[in-house]
């Protein structure tokens, strides 16, 4: 893996760019589409989320543990969900 400069894409469009074993620990992103994005073999642990759109969001073979929204624990909603 090669290492990379700190870049900035600033007002600009990359749709239906494709980053495959790309690194983007510490990144941030603020203000972006992903709109019918696809993700697939992604770590996203100690992530964080404000402020965003997860309509119509599918998430599939995940691991849940520690997720929490809006302060609850994923686990804890399925499980009273599966009673």
């Amino acid at each position: 893996m090669t290492e990379g400069k700190k870049l900035q894409y600033i007002n600009c469009r990359l749709s239906e760019s494709v980053f495959e074993d790309v690194d983007l620990s510490k990144s941030r992103l603020s203000n972006v589409s992903l709109r019918e994005a696809q993700f697939e073999d992604v770590t996203l642990a100690n992530a964080t989320f404000r402020n965003a759109c997860f309509e119509n969001v599918s998430i599939e073979d995940a691991n849940v543990v520690g997720m929490k929204i809006n302060g609850i624990l994923v686990t804890d909603l399925l499980s009273v969900y599966e009673k």
